[in-house]
Formats: C-alpha cells, structure tokens, sequence
C-alpha cells in the first residue's frame, strides 16, 4: 500500500477531536488528541495517543491521571488553542476558565462532555505518538452532540511540525 492511500484512508475515518489534559507536580499540559477509542466496555477503558513531540506527552509521562474533553461543532476556537499553541512556549491554560479536580487535573469549564482517566498503561512502540490505556473513572455529557472532527480543523496549523516527533530506531 502506498503511503497516499494510508492517508486517505485515514483521512476518510474522519475522527472526532478530544482536549487531553493533565498535571504533575503543578506543571499543567494540554493538546488536542485525533488518535482515541474506547478499549473495552467491561471493565470500562480508553485509550489515547500523545504525540511526542508536545509539552503533554513529556508531564503525561508521569502522570496518573488524564482529562479526555470531547469538542463539540461549536468548539473550534478551542481545538486551535490547544493544537496551534505549544506548552513549551505558553500556558495554554492561562487565559481559559479551568477547574481543578482530583489529581489537580485541570478541567476547561467550557467544555463539559469530559472523562477523567486514571492510566493503565503507556506503550511506546517507536513511533512518533505513544498510546495511553487508562481506565474510566467518571463521565460527564451535556447530552447529545455533534463532535468537531478532523476535517472541520483542516486549516490549523500544529504546533508541531511532523519533523519535530521522536522516533525510535
């Protein structure tokens, strides 16, 4: 298979974007998150996949606990925010309403369909995202919604550049 066809294939998934955030030591990260599901329904799991090349994956790696925000069709503003704005450089939280939970996860107040994770797992098989396993602890809906998806952000340049991802040998 070509590599062309790998990325249309993808591209067709069409995939529903998340907000993951998380915290260690008072060190706070977030970014928007394409690569999810759930992993099982009993006992309820999910997994997630952190690029390695944003600020999340590095204070993720030492984390116990995950917030998985779901955004809506109306949250583009804040899929940008969090996929344009490196952790690196900026406190991507500084100018949002954030609530803090358990663990001193920070919860974006603007975005209530949310699951708290606590992680299982963390699996690194050389690529440039590692895959996070975490159990459910708590969900919160608003209800039903229509969920931003990759191709309503297709115009957002990342933060990170596909040259900037480690990959192992």
């Amino acid at each position: 298979m070509s590599s062309d066809a790998f990325y249309d294939l993808m591209g067709s998934a069409n995939s529903a974007l998340l907000v993951v955030t998380t915290a260690v030591d008072g060190v706070q990260a977030g970014c928007m998150v394409g690569y999810h599901a759930q992993a099982s329904m009993s006992p309820q799991h999910y997994t997630l996949y952190l690029s390695k090349a944003n600020h999340t994956y590095r204070v993720g790696l030492l984390a116990t606990h995950f917030a998985v925000h779901f955004l809506t069709e109306h949250d583009y503003d804040m899929a940008k925010h969090f996929a344009c704005t490196s952790g690196q450089d900026t406190d991507k939280f500084a100018d949002l309403a954030i609530e803090t939970g358990d663990h001193d996860l920070p919860f974006v107040v603007a975005l209530p369909n949310r699951m708290v994770l606590e992680r299982i797992s963390i699996l690194d098989d050389g690529g440039d995202h590692v895959c996070v396993t975490a159990r459910v602890v708590s969900a919160e809906s608003d209800g039903h919604f229509t969920p931003l998806r990759l191709t309503d952000v297709s115009d957002l340049k990342p933060a990170h550049g596909a040259d900037e991802r480690i990959i192992q040998p």
